[in-house]
């Protein structure tokens, strides 16, 4: 790399070197054409070699090309030494991805110019203001104990028999404003396992792809269209290269698959918000980014990268109040709730475990394609760590879920939440270290599983992340778990309780 950038520079610098020894010439040149002209002047006998006046002029003209040109030339050499330099000092700032994504995000103060339009810089262009971030995940997990149903989480595929290392998540995000209206962010998954493989995985998928907006150039008020995120629970809005436990919580991420759809969002964020939402992530809080202080929107309803199954569209909002109280600590509040109707999708099972397998009533496979009600709301209180801090939120509503036969799909109310307590500890040589314990609660149907089952989650965690540097994280923890087998069997009983004791390892990578 470091030959190809010689070459290239050498390349650069040839063109200024040669045009200057042009230049020297054409000085040398001038200057000797000017004394045979004096030279002729003070000769009463004209010379074959004098210099006329539109000569002298060509020539001039001819030398303020040559300065033009040497000038350009410098600009350019310079524009790319500092795109070479810009390079290896971002590739030196490796850490967490959403630094640099918020920071895209916040309002900046423009200072007025006074120089002359000629002398400012060259406007990038759009592909120049991107920037490329990512990070991966690399897991291990292991079954201590094992009673009941077969091992099984919903957010982890490696939890059960035949398992062991796992990539559980591998991002490239590319991102950034390529004007003063838009901000686009791209992120693809390169760890994605196709549904219904029972052995290929690792292939890519869109986990977001939209463009944000902005109508006023301070990005207080935008609109955001594409695939994102919804506006619903604050740990589901937290990037997972952020959240401490291994896992988001059932009863917050069962509202929306991947966390993320299809839809329009308007976010209102006023530029104290941004310096807030700015802060928490530039100090390590463990944010979850910059989502406004208040938005609202629509989107398909079936979940990100999932094929939409009826003409309805869910609706949402949420209001947040980001505070800092009155010593120094930073402090957030958040309300929010969606409505809209939800198609179910089936597989065949026996009902009890007893009779043929059959379909439940009420999926799309067998007839419903508009779908059920759908609707939640939910609190959040957030006490980022400085250290200690402490992160919840509980929703309530009404959802598809298997019925007690397991023979239809109705509505049923939902209900559950989580509680985590953590504590940020910064040492000096060791990198920074973050001990949390976890509880999660979660009754409800699972309607992004087939059959919408009922489940009963009661789960404690305890663990400790290891930021050894910025660019790697090592996150150890055990989970005490009764939980619902949500895999849908062909023969005999399915969704029964698993209860059991896991140990989880898992090394990160920012990039």
């Amino acid at each position: 790399m470091s030959l190809l950038i010689g070459n290239r520079l050498a390349k650069r610098i040839w063109k200024p070197v040669a045009c200057f020894a042009v230049t020297l010439g054409s000085c040398f040149a001038l200057v000797m054409g000017a004394s045979a002209a004096h030279a002729q002047e003070s000769d009463p006998i004209p010379s074959e070699g004098a210099i006329s006046s539109l000569e002298m002029q060509a020539m001039q003209e001819r030398l303020r090309s040559l300065e033009v040109e040497l000038q350009e030339t410098k600009e350019s050499l310079q524009n790319s030494e500092s795109r070479i330099d810009s390079f290896l000092k971002s590739w030196k700032e490796k850490g967490d991805p959403e630094v640099d994504v918020v920071k895209s995000q916040t309002s900046e103060k423009k200072e007025k110019s006074d120089a002359p339009k000629d002398e400012k810089k060259k406007e990038k262009k759009w592909f120049e203001k991107l920037g490329i971030r990512g990070y991966a995940q690399f897991r291990l997990n292991d079954v201590l104990s094992e009673e009941g149903a077969p091992a099984q989480h919903v957010g982890d595929r490696s939890v059960g028999d035949n398992q062991s290392f796992l990539i559980r998540r591998a991002r490239v995000i590319i991102f950034g404003d390529v004007s003063d209206h838009l901000y686009v962010y791209l992120q693809p998954d390169f760890a994605v396992t196709t549904p219904g493989s029972t052995d290929n995985t690792h292939f890519a998928q869109i986990r977001d792809w939209y463009g944000d907006v902005y109508l006023t150039e301070d990005k207080v008020h935008r609109v955001r269209v594409g695939q994102s995120k919804i506006p619903y629970g604050w740990e589901n809005l937290q990037s997972s290269s952020n959240r401490l436990a291994l896992d988001r919580s059932d009863s917050i991420n069962s509202a929306a698959r991947n966390e993320r759809d299809l839809g329009a969002f308007y976010y209102w964020t006023p530029e104290p918000a941004q310096a807030f939402f700015k802060e928490v992530i530039d100090d390590g809080l463990k944010g979850s980014g910059n989502y406004g202080v208040f938005g609202f929107g629509c989107y398909n309803g079936q979940g990100g990268s999932l094929q939409e199954q009826n003409d309805n569209v869910h609706i949402i909002a949420r209001l947040t109040l980001p505070m800092r109280l009155a010593n120094d600590q930073l402090f957030e509040a958040s309300f929010q709730g969606y409505r809209g109707h939800y198609t179910v999708l089936s597989s065949p099972i026996q009902p009890l475990g007893v009779g043929p397998s059959s379909r439940p009533l009420g999926t799309l496979e067998t007839g419903n394609r508009a779908g059920l009600l759908d609707e939640r709301m939910a609190v959040t209180a957030v006490w980022y760590p400085k250290p200690f801090g402490i992160q919840c939120e509980w929703n309530v509503g009404r959802s598809p879920q298997l019925n007690a036969s397991q023979t239809a799909i109705e509505v049923g109310d939902i209900r559950g939440g989580y509680v985590m307590a953590m504590y940020k500890w910064d040492t000096c040589h060791r990198g920074t270290f973050f001990p949390f314990f976890k509880y999660n609660r979660f009754e409800g149907g699972m309607k992004a599983e087939r059959n919408a089952p009922f489940t009963n989650v009661t789960e404690y965690e305890a663990g400790v992340e290891w930021q050894i540097t910025d660019s790697v994280e090592w996150t150890n923890m055990v989970t005490w778990t009764d939980r619902t087998n949500t895999t849908a069997f062909a023969s005999g009983r399915s969704y029964e309780q698993f209860e059991g004791e896991l140990y989880r390892t898992q090394i990160q990578i920012n990039y």
